[in-house]
């Protein structure tokens, strides 16, 4: 990560799930990072669903200023119930539970973390979408809830980029699409896609993350660096 110079300090929210694993990993053999700081519910009972644990979390990390934010926390299945593969199948109380953690626990993170980017230079903050949730590119149908879940999330990031950039200018708010990955969460729908595994997939998006520019904030990227349409 050349972009933040050295002794860089990283934080990786969800860092227990398959991505936020490799992220970790991968950012503690950057010689260049000075400090990686991991939340997770399983070692630190980080609560995305619950705002009084996010700005715990965030208060626990105040005095702390970082170089590089990356949310990697998403979810596809919730309560055992997956996917819709019509409308004729929507569930008030499953397509909430998908908003829940894909569109505003993410939301909250921005709320209560953002602060915590450095200020006065460039710093970054990444959360994972998906192209599923792009409105241009859906050419299917099917996966409602997900999908507009993942298009609330884009929005909230827009959104937050542009209110982040009045005090960190120089700061990069994007949503960013991993890909299938071979990881919990897409394996039992990825039978028609190669996935990729997740130190590829966190590798990949760690480059174009380092890539960006400030004129990229509040951005849809895939791992490849390129843009997705919204």
């Amino acid at each position: 990560m050349k972009s933040f110079g050295k002794n860089y300090r990283a934080l990786v929210i969800g860092a227990s799930g398959g991505i936020g694993q490799a992220l970790v990993g991968l950012l503690r053999q950057d010689d260049a990072c000075g400090t990686v700081v991991g939340l997770s519910r399983s070692t630190d009972g980080f609560d995305l669903l619950d705002e009084a644990s996010i700005e715990e979390q965030a208060n626990k990390l105040s005095d702390q200023r970082f170089d590089l934010i990356i949310c990697a926390i998403g979810a596809l299945t919730i309560q055992g119930i997956g996917p819709e593969k019509s409308i004729r199948q929507i569930s008030p109380d499953a397509m909430a539970a998908q908003f829940a953690v894909n569109a505003i626990g993410p939301a909250l993170i921005l709320k209560h973390f953002t602060p915590l980017l450095a200020p006065s230079k460039r710093s970054a903050c990444a959360l994972l979408s998906a192209r599923v949730g792009s409105i241009g590119d859906n050419r299917l149908g099917g996966w409602i809830s997900y999908r507009s879940a993942k298009a609330a999330l884009n929005q909230i990031v827009r959104t937050a980029a542009i209110e982040v950039a009045r005090k960190r200018p120089e700061a990069v708010i994007v949503s960013i699409h991993p890909g299938t990955v071979d990881t919990s969460l897409s394996r039992p729908y990825a039978a028609n896609h190669k996935a990729t595994q997740p130190v590829d997939a966190a590798a990949m998006m760690l480059a174009t993350i380092d890539g960006l520019k400030s004129s990229d904030t509040g951005g849809f990227f895939a791992y490849d660096g390129s843009r997705i349409e919204w």
